[in-house]
């Protein structure tokens, strides 16, 4: 199948969860780069503030007040795209929320609203998304997963298990699509840690305040991963090579891993500080307009990721490498005979 991709400035790009974090950033970055923006989430003080700064920027953009959870609100997005733009071409399935306990802990109310969110928002949304760009010459579905779809990691459990779902479901709906020969490009983003208001807006059930297991990195880098995949077709993404690792680990040394989960992964989750945020918003909307969160730590650009999505710079840069490397060589093999036919003509003189 052959994916014909607009280019960015072409493209109207819905983006859920777009009131923080990861789906601000994009939304701004996309903006920036001429894309129409259908900006979608709970929030819609924030929303409105953001469509507001997008447009005094100069760029277009319309936001819609809905929860992902909900499938006629994913139709109300969808609808609102059409009716102002005729349409869209990338749908970007980014809405989600976390929970910080162990599992005998978390109540089914909460559980269910995580799953409705995490994974019944990606569902209703893809396939929303598919039934459009069908007839509309195809375009692109991105959904957020996590280095978590790949690694289980304790206290948040529950969220691996909406990630892992999410990587099913994105698997088996290009498959499908793909089977179909429809035009339509599927792309799971992995990110490990990003330092967005991650930590402040999940429900959490610890004494302590959570925070990200290191490496964590800056949402733009996930953000370029996103327009990337707008643009070329890519079966998926990883952001951040600690996220990469991690899911080679998990796959060649499991049980590597499992120990890593067991001896550090609870400590590096707790900062040591009485919780404040207990009740996050699972369940309504919280604190929007952010895109970093409030991580204590390094955080990191992604040489792994911008080498991924970057081919041309990082050839150029590899052969550069390449050639420093050969020159050098060269060099030393050169000063090698000098010296060697030096040493024989010492001999001979002998």
């Amino acid at each position: 199948m052959k994916y014909k991709l607009k280019p960015l400035h072409d493209q109207v790009i819905v983006i859920t969860g777009a009131s923080s974090g990861i789906g601000l950033a994009t939304a701004l970055r996309a903006a920036e780069k001429g894309a129409k923006v259908v900006l979608a989430s709970r929030n819609g003080e924030a929303l409105a503030k953001i469509e507001q700064q997008i447009k005094q920027d100069g760029g277009e953009a319309i936001h819609v007040v809905a929860d992902v959870g909900r499938k006629e609100d994913i139709y109300k997005v969808a609808d609102a795209a059409i009716g102002r733009f005729g349409g869209f071409d990338t749908w970007v399935n980014n809405a989600g929320v976390s929970i910080y306990g162990r599992l005998e802990e978390v109540s089914d109310e909460d559980n269910h609203r995580l799953f409705d969110t995490n994974f019944w928002g990606v569902v209703y949304g893809s396939l929303a998304a598919a039934q459009h760009l069908r007839n509309r010459n195809g375009g692109s579905i991105i959904n957020l997963g996590s280095v978590l779809s790949d690694v289980a990691i304790p206290i948040q459990g529950m969220y691996s298990a909406t990630k892992h779902a999410v990587k099913g479901f994105t698997d088996a709906l290009r498959i499908e699509l793909e089977e179909d020969d429809a035009p339509i490009s599927v792309t799971l983003i992995k990110p490990a840690g990003i330092n967005t208001p991650y930590t402040q807006h999940a429900r959490n059930y610890m004494d302590e305040e959570p925070t990200l297991p290191p490496p964590v990195y800056q949402p733009e880098e996930v953000a370029d991963a996103i327009l990337y995949a707008a643009t070329h077709h890519q079966r998926d993404l990883f952001v951040g090579g600690g996220g990469k690792m991690m899911s080679a680990t998990n796959k060649y040394a499991p049980k590597l891993m499992d120990w890593v989960g067991e001896n550090m992964m609870v400590k590096q989750q707790k900062k040591n500080q009485p919780a404040q945020h207990h009740e996050g918003s699972l369940h309504s909307p919280g604190k929007d307009g952010e895109i970093y969160g409030n991580y204590d730590g390094h955080v990191m650009k992604s040489a792994y990721t911008r080498a991924k999505i970057n081919p041309v710079i990082t050839g150029v840069a590899l052969a550069t490498a390449s050639a420093a490397a050969i020159a050098l060589l060269g060099k030393n093999s050169l000063k090698k005979l000098d010296k060697d036919l030096v040493n024989q003509k010492n001999k001979e003189n002998r």
